[in-house]
């Protein structure tokens, strides 16, 4: 980009810059705002701005746990209107997840109506909720008042809000985290507040405490749904020192028994963050498709409770190899990632330890002791010259009624009197010797002020008295606190017991408070073949000349006649069982697989064959038949390419199948036969056989092949495998099998023209 800020024409307010410098510092301020504003938490708190602005309109509101509710509309307003100039459904939707006791460990928000379910549902309107606090997040809270935490001005200037929170305790891990911002995100699971206050205490005692220590206080999360962790201790100890990882989180089930020992599988925690409408929907999915043929229903029965119902096809069948098939065909098991970047001081994102995030609320919580020691201290000071104040208005009480009744100006003269211990009334010094009466000085103008508030009703001798008691009370505090800001032990020891209460308010004895999540091992459970799942039973495979299939049950006599549609005949008609795989392959060049299992019945027509697989509808079907494993096939194409390919390898898991011959432009599959013997029969188009040794052909798992025979005009009309030894056999025009043994005349190489058929070859030109 041309520099433009020599033309004398530019006005000085209008500066050139480089497109990318432009760019690249604008779109460096939006990603540092999103960073820190909007989607990475604070170690220290465990909240992100729109959150923290909540709890404090909340606050302002005095919405506490214990008192009543306000509309949920009102706060979001207040937070949009006063803190977070943004959308007021992202901050309602914000304010409801709080509320959301299957999302958040601890909730801070108690919500009175819909607040949505496990299902997914949407909770209801702003207008129809109410809300106020819970006692966790009054914890949070607790110390704004006492100059514990930094305060900045709000979005416009005209109120303030605070930087942080006091957090009573680690938040960030007792509720978990999850954000994307520009570059980076973040995901952090929910813990157990107990167990987060006991390594916090281990932290104190040991500062240099090691990971697999702090592990036994701290097994792993604690998610609000429950269900049982089956990560191996040692990945959950490396997630934990490093930041990043993932936990394998199942559904915690049982077996009930029934009559006629049937039983059924009930599931009653499911994973975390799972949406239990679209579970149900995604099991009924896997049996509809029969995924799993063991799985004959789910039932939903759920209440304020979670209860799935899973019945089995069988009674015979295994619980725990049904389950491991479910839980590798649904959300029954997910993989929680765990990525523990925050915002190690408010400013700086990093990828922290567990240690480090302890670390960083334990810094927090001293930073917050030490402000409201000293918070406290002050307004102690301030009240101890308050109380001296009086104290010498009660031991010179005449002079100072004098003064207030006669002179001009009484808060003057109180600050310029000298207050001796002659103008004391009688009392025995023995009993208090307040520290003013030793100054020759008179009053402090904060005392001055005081006296002169005082009302008549205080100047009892009881009174008095109070004042000398609160006075050494205040005293005694205040060394106190003396002793614990000079003191980096005692602040320890403070916050060690702050935390012991903390754990004592919401450990095992709170609502909730116990432990959720289970610890097991995955199990090593083998890998059962579908077919062995499902019944073995004889069939019938059926498919018509349109690609109509069906299953008729039993081994029925295949020269029997059956029904088609009008214009339809049979085409594919053979014996089979249920526990085996068909192979098709279409003229495209693709192969598709399909369980027998999974055929129609034989009571109507069956379904045609492209709806149970993806075969499109310009593609043929060349062949149909039964998997055997370890067997090979011939392939060729209509052009007369072809090779040779083990029938392992032209399995398909998909409904798109899996394309091995490769054809282009008018070239289509032509031929798919069995290897049988040790040389192959081509026959074209034109009439001409000619025979190879099948050691000639390639044997290749996908592509083109190679040149079985040359035509000039037309293509392949058929090939074939045979032993050369036993004759080379075909089917006469009255459908008798002849065989052919002297056949040294069309015997060449591949790829050889060959010579006319011998006299009786079938008109249709194939060897069937």
């Amino acid at each position: 980009m041309a520099d433009l800020t020599d033309d004398p024409n530019m006005s000085s307010k209008n500066l050139a810059e480089p497109l990318r410098r432009a760019i690249g510092d604008r779109y460096l301020t939006y990603a540092l705002s999103t960073i820190m504003h909007r989607a990475l938490p604070d170690a220290r708190d465990g909240l992100k701005p729109v959150h923290r602005r909540i709890l404090y309109a909340m606050r302002e509101l005095r919405l506490a746990s214990g008192g009543g509710f306000r509309k949920s509309a009102k706060i979001s307003g207040d937070v949009m209107g006063n803190y977070h100039p943004h959308g007021d459904a992202a901050i309602y939707d914000a304010m409801a997840r709080l509320a959301q006791d299957f999302n958040v460990r601890y909730p801070l928000v108690d919500g009175q109506g819909n607040f949505g379910n496990i299902d997914g549902d949407n909770p209801a309107a702003s207008r129809y909720t109410e809300a106020r606090m819970t006692a966790a997040a009054e914890a949070l809270l607790e110390g704004l008042a006492e100059n514990a935490v930094d305060y900045r001005d709000n979005y416009d200037g005209t109120l303030t809000e605070p930087v942080v929170l006091p957090a009573s305790f680690p938040n960030l891990l007792a509720n978990g985290s999850s954000g994307i911002a520009v570059g980076m995100a973040t995901n952090i699971p929910p813990h157990n507040i107990e167990e987060l206050c006991n390594a916090c205490l281990h932290l104190i005692k040991a500062p240099n405490a090691r990971d697999e220590t702090l592990l036994d206080h701290v097994p792993g999360p604690d998610f609000p749904t429950g269900g049982v962790i089956v990560e191996p201790r040692e990945n959950i100890l490396e997630a934990y020192r490093t930041g990043r990882g993932s936990f394998r989180l199942r559904c915690k089930w049982q077996v009930e028994q029934l009559d006629r020992g049937m039983w059924q599988i009930v599931v009653t925690e499911i994973p975390y963050q799972v949406q239990k409408s679209k579970l149900i929907e995604k099991i009924a999915e896997v049996i509809q498709t029969k995924k799993i043929p063991i799985l004959g229903d789910i039932r939903d029965e759920s209440a304020d409770d979670v209860r799935m119902v899973l019945e089995p096809k069988s009674k015979n069948v295994d619980p725990d190899v049904l389950m491991n098939m479910l839980y590798r065909n649904s959300d029954l098991e997910v993989r929680f990632s765990l990525n523990m970047n925050v915002l190690i001081d408010g400013l700086t994102p990093k990828v922290c330890s567990l240690k480090e995030v302890l670390r960083a609320f334990l810094d927090h919580r001293r930073d917050v002791l030490i402000r409201r020691s000293q918070h406290r201290m002050d307004k102690i000071d301030h009240r101890l010259e308050v109380l001296e104040g009086f104290i010498v208005a009660f031991l010179n009480l005449d002079r100072v009624i004098d003064i207030i009744r006669y002179d001009d100006d009484p808060k003057a003269a109180l600050i310029r009197e000298d207050w001796s211990i002659s103008h004391a009334r009688a009392m025995d010094e023995a009993d208090y010797k307040s520290p003013a009466l030793s100054d020759d000085e008179g009053l402090s103008e904060v005392q001055a002020e005081a006296i002169l508030n005082m009302r008549l009703r205080s100047l009892r001798r009881l009174e008095e008295l109070e004042l000398l008691k609160e006075q050494a009370a205040l005293m005694e505090e205040r060394a106190g606190l003396e002793d614990l800001l000079e003191s980096e032990e005692v602040q320890w020891s403070t916050i060690a017991e702050q935390l012991r209460e903390t754990r004592k308010k919401f450990g095992r004895d709170y609502e909730g408070g116990a432990r959720r999540s289970q610890f097991a091992e995955a199990g090593v459970v083998e890998d059962v073949p579908l077919e062995a799942m499902i019944e073995r039973e004889p069939i019938t495979v059926v498919c018509s000349q349109m690609g109509w299939i069906r299953a008729m049950t039993g081994h029925i006599d295949l020269t029997r006649e059956l029904k088609f549609k009008d214009g339809d005949g049979p085409r594919f008609m053979f014996h089979a069982e249920t526990t085996d795989r068909l192979l098709t392959l279409g003229s495209n060049g693709r192969f598709y697989t399909i369980s027998a299992s999974n055929l129609p019945g034989g009571r109507g027509m069956g379904e045609p064959l492209r709806l149970m697989v993806d075969l499109p509808n310009e593609a043929g079907i060349v062949d149909l038949f039964i998997h055997q494993p370890d067997r090979k096939l011939l392939l060729a194409s209509s052009a007369g390419d072809g090779f040779v390919v083990p029938e392992n390898d032209v399995i398909a898991q998909t409904r798109s199948g899996k394309q091995v011959l490769n054809v282009r432009d008018q070239v289509v599959a032509k031929v798919c036969r069995p290897v049988d013997g040790d040389h192959v029969a081509c026959v074209g188009e034109n009439r001409k056989v000619l025979l190879f040794a099948l050691e000639e052909l390639p044997e290749m798992g996908r592509g083109k092949g190679v040149r079985l025979q040359k035509y000039k005009d037309g293509g392949l009309s058929d090939a074939t495998t045979f032993t050369m030894a036993d004759g080379l056999s075909w089917k006469d025009p009255a459908g008798r099998t002849r065989t052919e043994t002297e056949l040294a005349e069309w015997v060449g190489k591949r790829a050889g023209t060959g010579r006319m058929a011998p006299r009786g070859f079938p008109r249709d030109n194939t060897f069937t």
